[in-house]
């Protein structure tokens, strides 16, 4: 999978075809994050990613670190995004999230689409909007929010082991994990990369909502 304009067609019209799930529920707080594809550029630099830290027009997929210094979810693996401000679409509110925290402005024509929504256990339903950021583009990520930006290969999301399964004592579904390098992702950002990949990638129409979180990630 290359970053290029064949690519952004097919992410664009696998989404035009893909009939979205919204949430339901008055006491749920809207929020929104921003998928951006790019590509690989200088690698993700993690250890045991399959691919080397070499410049790659492979495409990509950007996500951060989250800081230590922040009450919530400090160092957890996330998409740029946040809560819906008043007055807010849920669109303005992922691009506005993605120029705070990583330095990336781009207008509602790099928008693709949405997956469905996700709701947290903190009870927020968050929507993915899926951003065509392209190749070369350049990021820095704002410290008071971010300690790192990584750009990781879509090949890495489609790894035999993906995604890792696991049961729990406190749901009937599932905790669900996707593997990266020698480290993994957890839901909810896990099964939004894993929505993305069956819906944007492979054209098949998965649904991801029931997933668990694990308790880490929500409290």
């Amino acid at each position: 999978m290359q970053c290029n304009d064949a690519f952004k067609q097919q992410i664009t019209g696998q989404l035009s075809r893909f009939a979205v799930q919204g949430a339901d529920g008055e006491d749920l707080r809207p929020a929104a994050v921003a998928l951006v594809v790019t590509d690989e550029g200088p690698g993700a630099d993690l250890p045991g990613l399959t691919n080397p830290a070499q410049w790659s027009s492979s495409a990509a997929l950007l996500l951060t670190r989250r800081s230590e210094k922040l009450r919530n979810h400090p160092g957890q693996w996330a998409f740029p995004g946040g809560r819906v401000d008043p007055g807010e679409t849920l669109i303005q509110a992922a691009l506005r999230e993605l120029a705070e925290e990583v330095g990336i402005s781009l207008s509602e024509n790099a928008v693709l689409g949405v997956l469905d929504d996700f709701v947290t256990r903190s009870g927020f339903a968050m929507t993915p909007v899926v951003v065509w950021g392209g190749p070369g583009l350049r990021a820095e990520p704002n410290p008071a929010e971010v300690a790192s930006i990584h750009r990781i290969p879509l090949s890495e999301f489609m790894r035999a082991d993906a995604p890792l399964l696991d049961e729990n004592s406190t749901s009937e579904h599932p905790i669900l994990r996707m593997p990266v390098g020698d480290d993994y992702i957890a839901a909810p950002t896990a099964a939004i990369i894993y929505q993305f990949r069956e819906v944007c990638v492979l054209g098949r129409a998965t649904r991801v909502a029931h997933y668990e979180q694990p308790e880490f990630a929500w409290k």
